[in-house]
């Protein structure tokens, strides 16, 4: 019996078991080989769950069937734990390249050898030694990769970069020809902290030999259909066309993410799972929602990623939409683009559709789960949602709670913006969703709420399958700049563009007052609004 290939979503690729696009084509295969050609030391860096493992192990293999050099591929992950203990750091690597050198390559010198070298030297030389020693009795220059390399912190991560600049003279007879040094960050943004003098070394500065750093891309649109189609060729499971661009709309290529909405769709999914069913659009909505409230791995890392300081300082003001693109720095920037989270295009903004709905909401999970707030409540006898009560009802909630709950997120400068969507996704979470668009600059934070009026249940699983009619309205939040009325034309003008965009019949505006000495009775307002044939709901707050 022939067993079923997957899509893979932890781990490195396998062609045997796993539908893939070959990996040597993600990347310019000459231009890399000529970089080696040339003895170069080089970075290759991309976002988790990206495909650089899968990279670099195919590219070993590649090379060594060549027969040129002498390739190894190794993680260093382990020496993670060794921290500011350099010798600790160093057994923990010259261990990895001995075990990995054995197993890939059935070399046995580094097993043999590494333990007396690290004895006889100091740690801060050592390394250095036993790859001089391996490439001195190695008849074929070495090209080592080695991953995971910004896993490791402080002093263990300087002597390393230090050791392998001080080899660099020597190479090809006593040092590796090329090394390629993995990891999410380029080596310009490993910052080496040292817990004893408090000190910033930056990589840059301990490994000034790098040639060229390169990054490893998301898939192309064509690239996902060749993946999804590959899934159709074996099982005979057609996927509808409107899926792919769907797909691409959502993930923008983000490799784990194209990847788990598809296992999500075709192995998960009670529906998907008959290979006669076609997948469609609507199951790879409903794939996406799976994924986000089971809270996947993938998704859990970045959520995990949004605690950190030099990510708020970018992620903040897009939530927020303001103007202060000025008061970012841009190696923050940097930093936040390397590890997949935002793209810079024309402006700044979040990578894909998944993660402007993830981050919101794992930035107000708990918030969510504490707002007494039900569905049911605000539908109506003929099954739409009454989007006036409820955002009168969020008007008052507001009122009442903003600064209490406010002072509870890590991001209190997006506060509004995050309250407001909290809110709705608790409501929503009964069977509709909610889209976002935000970036800087905008001013305004623009939802999407999609509420289904014609539900056909799938009586095989626990979810609505489809969306036969829905009811679209646009919600806009406005943070007030300048005159109450021109907030308010310029917000109407905008409700109506974005209605139109999305085609929805509902618009609602919402004007948010951030003076904090304004008090809540002047702030707080009802009123009609209208711009050109479209009637839109004004709340002040």
């Amino acid at each position: 019996m022939k067993i079923e290939r997957f899509f893979n979503t932890a781990g490195p690729v396998r062609p045997d078991k796993h539908y893939c696009i070959n990996p040597l084509s993600r990347f310019d295969l000459d231009e890399i080989q000529s970089l080696i050609h040339q003895e170069k030391y080089f970075i290759l860096h991309a976002p988790r769950q990206t495909g650089k493992t899968t990279f670099l192990l195919a590219l070993m293999d590649f090379l060594n069937k060549q027969g040129k050099y002498k390739t190894l591929y190794t993680n260093i992950e382990n020496a993670q734990a060794a921290r500011e203990d350099v010798r600790k750091g160093m057994a923990a690597i010259m261990n990895a390249l001995a075990k990995d050198s054995f197993n890939r390559l059935q070399d046995t010198f580094l097993k043999g050898n590494w333990k007396v070298v690290l004895e006889e030297n100091e740690e801060f030389s050592a390394l250095e030694n036993l790859l001089s020693l391996w490439c001195e009795q190695n008849e074929k220059p070495i090209v080592l990769f080695i991953d995971e390399v910004d896993s490791l912190v402080g002093d263990t991560l300087i002597s390393l970069l230090r050791q392998l600049r001080s080899g660099y003279p020597n190479r090809p007879a006593l040092f590796p020809q090329s090394i390629i040094l993995c990891g999410i960050r380029d080596v310009k943004d490993y910052r080496m902290h040292s817990d004893i003098e408090k000190a910033i070394v930056t990589g840059g500065s301990a490994f000034n030999i790098k040639a060229k750093s390169l990054r490893l891309g998301n898939f192309t649109s064509r690239e996902i259909e060749e993946l999804y189609r590959q899934h159709t060729t074996e099982t005979g499971q057609p996927f509808s066309n409107e899926v792919f661009p769907l797909v691409w709309d959502l993930t923008e290529g983000q490799p784990w993410l194209v990847n788990a909405l598809a296992y999500e769709a075709c192995f998960e999914m009670k529906e998907g799972q008959d290979r006669s069913t076609a997948i469609t659009a609507d199951m790879i909505e409903q794939a996406k929602e799976n994924l986000i409230l089971r809270r996947a791995t993938h998704l859990d890392q970045l959520s995990d990623k949004l605690k950190e300081e030099r990510v708020r300082r970018v992620i903040g003001p897009l939530l927020n939409s303001t103007r202060e693109a000025e008061k970012i720095l841009s190696d923050d920037v940097d930093y936040v683009v390397d590890l997949g989270l935002v793209k810079k295009d024309r402006e700044l903004r979040i990578s894909n559709r998944i993660y402007r709905e993830v981050i919101p909401r794992e930035l107000t999970y708990s918030t969510q789960l504490t707002i007494h707030q039900e569905a049911s409540w605000y539908i109506t006898a003929d099954g739409r949602l009454d989007m006036d009560k409820l955002l009168t009802a969020f008007q008052e909630f507001f009122r009442k709670h903003f600064e209490s709950w406010v002072d509870g997120f890590d991001y209190a400068e997006a506060g509004a913006q995050l309250l407001l969507q909290a809110f709705l996704q608790r409501i929503v979470n009964g069977g509709g969703r909610v889209e976002r668009e935000y970036g800087l600059g905008r001013m305004r934070t623009d939802l999407l709420v999609i509420w289904p009026l014609n539900i056909t249940k799938n009586i095989t699983s626990d979810h609505y399958s489809r969306f036969e009619r829905s009811q679209q309205a646009v919600v806009e939040l406005k943070i007030r700049s300048g005159s109450l009325q021109a907030t308010i034309k310029q917000g109407l003008e905008q409700v109506y563009m974005y209605m139109d965009k999305c085609g929805a019949a509902e618009g609602y505006l919402l004007v948010f007052n951030p003076a904090p000495k304004k008090p809540w009775k002047e702030k707080i307002f009802k009123k009609t609004g209208t711009f050109r044939d479209a009637e839109i709901n004004i709340y002040g707050m």
